[in-house]
């Protein structure tokens, strides 16, 4: 009896601390950037903690490995983030979570892959991913009167569609009035919407880049003189995984990365913009420096997709006091310096603005420009009066909450892309392929003599 109640009480003790390794969890794990020879995880506790990610090939009997332990602290807003780097490439691998030496339970999946090395080799994999903008998630002791965000489901909805990855393309949060001043302030409203349980198995199993727009940059509209910009920087960087954030050791959230055959030029459009009102200097969205670097990235890269990714849209030519149309000299010069350097391949994906539309832009003497604006996730959709866009693609205006999925295939020197618009219940709104040929420059035909 003795031996009995004895194994009982231990039953208990070591329930008791299952339990408060789980109660340690805030949110996540979510999957970052992932590479041949590298990936990182991330993870949020509510105290500090020992963190630590345990993971092997998925379906095999190969050794298990762990990432090195972090302590997640307070001043960090408790997160951490873990680096598998014994990794091979082309590979899925299976993973947990331990907190304080104890592995927390998740009742989803828990996989990551690496990056296929495929150059020289091999046709580009096929891959597909993702992308939105707008996630508004109600609190209401914080909101204003009327609900904003809804249809939460949606991010259930992309994880049954599962994606490679996932691209969010700004509003990731949206900061509210309380938060804008405080550090406590801005780690609150990314905690909060981080911790949501309908995010988390599509944080676990899907990778996850990010850039920002104004939302989780600081107030409606914002733009460098945003007087905590430092501090809502360095929230981004605690709560999402990239692999760089800023360029030429300036700070910002610009960042670079390619999956298969396409590339990412993730841009910055807060951190350098010029106020609205300023009626005495040239406006700038990026700025000299970021643009002269977009330029020079798009130039070196030879993937037959380049995507730049940026809060704004850029194509459309509506006056929206937000778009890039407004920043005319400098949108003049990225277009004018795509066609003069002969840069093939490029799209835009774009946010903002609580709708999805594509714009296609003809120009003379080469490919035409494609602009894939998509918004929003779970903000409010727009119910104004559709907007004049001499660019847009017929049939192409959604004003309802939707994401777009990319997939990519075909052989090399033939590759296909397809963009399907679905709304939360994956029901499809509307979709569009380009081929990678259709993204080349027009050759002139060569004179008969």
């Amino acid at each position: 009896m003795k031996k009995f109640l004895l194994a009982l009480t231990l039953l208990q003790i070591f329930s008791s601390i299952l339990v408060a390794q789980v109660n340690l969890l805030r949110s996540g794990p979510m999957v970052g950037y992932s590479e041949m020879k590298e990936v990182i995880l991330w993870v949020q506790t509510f105290d500090e903690a020992d963190v630590k990610i345990e993971y092997w090939v998925k379906d095999s009997l190969s050794e298990k490995q762990f990432t090195d332990e972090v302590t997640t602290e307070k001043s960090s807003a408790f997160t951490a983030h873990l680096v598998a780097d014994i990794v091979e490439p082309g590979l899925t691998y299976e993973y947990e979570l331990y907190i304080n030496g104890e592995v927390v339970e998740r009742p989803y999946p828990l996989e990551f892959k690496t990056q296929v090395l495929w150059q020289y080799r091999t046709d580009p994999p096929n891959f597909s991913f993702a992308f939105g903008s707008g996630s508004f998630i109600n609190e209401e002791k914080y909101d204003r009167p009327n609900p904003y965000g809804g249809d939460y489901e949606i991010y259930e909805t992309i994880f049954n569609v599962h994606p490679d990855f996932m691209l969010w393309g700004g509003d990731n949060v949206y900061l509210r009035d309380a938060d804008f001043d405080s550090w406590t302030g801005i780690l609150h409203r990314n905690s909060f919407h981080r911790e949501q349980e309908y995010l988390q198995a599509l944080l676990g199993s899907i990778h996850h880049y990010a850039i920002w727009d104004d939302h989780d940059f600081g107030p409606d509209n914002s733009d460098r003189s945003f007087v905590h910009k430092e501090k809502t920087l360095a929230a981004f960087k605690l709560f999402w995984a990239n692999p760089t954030y800023g360029i030429n050791g300036k700070p910002g959230t610009t960042t670079y990365f390619e999956w298969g055959d396409a590339a990412f030029f993730m841009m910055d459009n807060r951190y350098y913009r010029t106020p609205n009102n300023r009626k005495t200097i040239k406006r700038e969205m990026f700025g000299a420096e970021q643009v002269e670097w977009l330029i020079d990235a798009l130039a070196k890269s030879k993937a037959p997709f380049k995507f730049i990714v940026t809060g704004n849209e850029f194509l459309t030519d509506n006056g929206y006091e937000e778009n890039n149309f407004n920043f005319n000299d400098e949108r003049e010069r990225v277009l004018s310096l795509i066609k003069e350097e002969g840069i093939e391949g490029v799209i835009f994906l774009t946010g903002d603005r609580h709708f999805s539309e594509l714009s296609k832009m003809e120009r003379e003497g080469t490919y035409p420009l494609y602009d894939f604006t998509i918004s929003p996730f779970t903000s409010g959709a727009n119910r104004r009066k559709m907007e004049k866009n001499s660019y847009r693609v017929e049939g192409s205006y959604i004003a309802k909450r939707n994401f777009a999925i990319f997939e990519f295939s075909g052989k090399r020197k033939k590759r296909v892309l397809k963009c399907t618009i679905y709304d939360k219940d994956e029901n499809k709104l509307w979709d569009y392929s380009i081929n990678e040929n259709d993204l080349k420059s027009i050759k002139p035909k060569k004179e008969d003599h």
